[in-house]
Formats: C-alpha cells, sequence, structure tokens
C-alpha cells in the first residue's frame, strides 16, 4: 500500500533532485527521509532512486510510481468523499433529461450555483425526442425530466408540474408551392406535400407524430433545429414552435400560413421520480419551478 507520506517523498525528489534538500522540503530530518525511502524500495522491491549522478533522481520505475500513485491517491480521496456525501443522504448522480425542444445552454447557470453547494453529486444530461423524454423516466435513464411533452403517462411514484404552453405555427419556406393555395389550408393540400418531422426516441412503443397525415410523406429529421433549417431550405411542411422560428418569420425566411385544422398548444411539464428525491433531485425541481427560466429555456 502506497501512503500519503511515500507519495509525497517520490515528489519531493523529483523536485529538488536531493534527498537532503527534500528533507528540508518535508520538514523532516535528512536521515530519516534517506531511511524512508530505502524502507519504500525494500518494501516494493524496485530501485525507485537514482544516486548515480551529482543529483538524485527517480528512475523509470519511480516515476510511474509517483504519477500513477498520485492519481490512485485522488481516486481514492474522491471515493471516500463520495462515499460521506452518499451516507449523508446525497445522491451519488443525478441523470436529467431534457426534450429537444430545451435549450441546454439556458441550465448552465444551474449547473454552476449546484456546483457551488460542493455536494459532490456527479451530474450527467441526456437528450430525448417527444414520447423518448417520459420515457427515459418509465425505464429509469433518468431522475428528471425537463420540457416533456403533453400529459404525464401512468407511472408509479411519478410526480411533476406544468413547464409552460407552446404554441405552435404551420409554416413553410416563401418558395413553397403551398404558398400559393388558397387558405386555410385543408388537410389535403397539406398533405400532397412532405412534411418534415422529427424523430421520436422512444423505444418502448410511445412514439408520436403531431400533425402528420396518415399517407403523407415525410422527412425525419434529428433535431427540431434539423427541422427548421429543412423547412426553410423548402424540404417539406409542417408544425414548428412558434417561439423559435419568429426570427425567421420575421425576415421572411418562413412563412406562417393558415390551416382548416390549427394546431393546439403543447403543455410541457417537468416530471421526476419522487421514490428517489434525494437533496440534489428536490434542489433542481425547486429551481425549475422559476417562471424567469422559461423564456430562455424554450424560446430562441
Amino acid at each position: 500500500m502506497l501512503s500519503l507520506d511515500d507519495l509525497q517523498l517520490l515528489e519531493a525528489v523529483r523536485a529538488t533532485g536531493s534527498l537532503s534538500r527534500a528533507a528540508d522540503r518535508l520538514g523532516k530530518a535528512a536521515s530519516t527521509v534517506s531511511h524512508a525511502a530505502r524502507q519504500l524500495e525494500e518494501r516494493l522491491d524496485a530501485l525507485l532512486f537514482d544516486r548515480a549522478g551529482y543529483r538524485i533522481a527517480l528512475t523509470p520505475a519511480g516515476l510511474l510510481l509517483v504519477e500513477q500513485g498520485a492519481q490512485l491517491h485522488a481516486q481514492a480521496q474522491r471515493l471516500t468523499e463520495r462515499v460521506k456525501q452518499v451516507a449523508s443522504g446525497w445522491e451519488s448522480e443525478l441523470r436529467i433529461s431534457t426534450d429537444e425542444l430545451a435549450n441546454i445552454d439556458a441550465l448552465l447557470p444551474l449547473i454552476a450555483d449546484f456546483d457551488a453547494l460542493n455536494s459532490g453529486v456527479r451530474l450527467r444530461f441526456g437528450h430525448e425526442v417527444l414520447g423518448g423524454t417520459w420515457e427515459a423516466l418509465l425505464d429509469q435513464r433518468a431522475d428528471l425530466v425537463v420540457a416533456a411533452t403533453n400529459e404525464p403517462p401512468a407511472m408509479a411514484h411519478l410526480q411533476w408540474f406544468e413547464l409552460t404552453q407552446l404554441a405552435w405555427v404551420f409554416a413553410v419556406s416563401p418558395r413553397h408551392p403551398l404558398t400559393r393555395e388558397k387558405q386555410p389550408l385543408s388537410t389535403e393540400a397539406i398533405a400532397a406535400h412532405r412534411a418534415v418531422v422529427v424523430a421520436d426516441t422512444s423505444r418502448l412503443g410511445l412514439a408520436r407524430n403531431y400533425g402528420v397525415q396518415t399517407h403523407q410523406e415525410r422527412l425525419a429529421m434529428p433535431s427540431m433545429q434539423g427541422k427548421i433549417a429543412a423547412q426553410v431550405a423548402g424540404l417539406g411542411v409542417g408544425w414548428l414552435p412558434l417561439e423559435k422560428v419568429r426570427p425567421h418569420l420575421a425576415q421572411g425566411t418562413l412563412v406562417a400560413l393558415e390551416t382548416q385544422d390549427p394546431r393546439e398548444p403543447n403543455q410541457l411539464f417537468v416530471g421526476w421520480h419522487s421514490h428517489r428525491a434525494g437533496p440534489a433531485l428536490k434542489w433542481w425541481v425547486e429551481k425549475l419551478r422559476d417562471p424567469r427560466l422559461v423564456p430562455p429555456l424554450l424560446h430562441h
């Protein structure tokens, strides 16, 4: 077993090139340091100090020991701290999944505030789309979900609150043929053109599509940002979050069209496992209740 004193001795010798100067650095007698160095070599049955030159140096084995030993000692310290942390009630890790609609950069200030608590809790963020967000809670890939869409599913120990409503607009490129159709657009007129959709990440059969006709051709994009870009490029049609495309509407790179079948706003929720609600999870839930977080989280 390599002790902290052993590591400090090796580091002092590497830094000073002398047992006597290493002793001064450590605040010990030179004879004590010399004896400790020989004992360490005997205990490990390895030559750790090169005494051939004017300056004492660490051998390759000694260098390996001080470098790897310092890492192992730091890991052991972190493990000890985490054990104490968990024993005092803090979670060892908190897994947060955000729906693709949420701007993850809006959570960065909260991460900084959480770090200031020095709780030792490791944060792990995930990213889901549509049904996959609630499903992350259901199959325990996440402890907390942010901006999950539509009604919370039936799930034991689920708690939630409504974050906000998200309004939608049917928008296309000004070059798209639908701009020449009579408004409000019929479902038949819309179905004649390819719809751009965001691929649902659900793995358990919760996958959903909104505002798409059964036999309508589809272009699946991996994110809302990709969907918006595809519609700006004239590659398809579909419903878009109003707040996220206001700049495009103002600039004319997208045109809003009226439809005979308007889309109702989506309810967005924060949800979590109540039976695993430790101090870290409770802290995040409380912070996410702040209405000032909604604009940066969900708007452009």
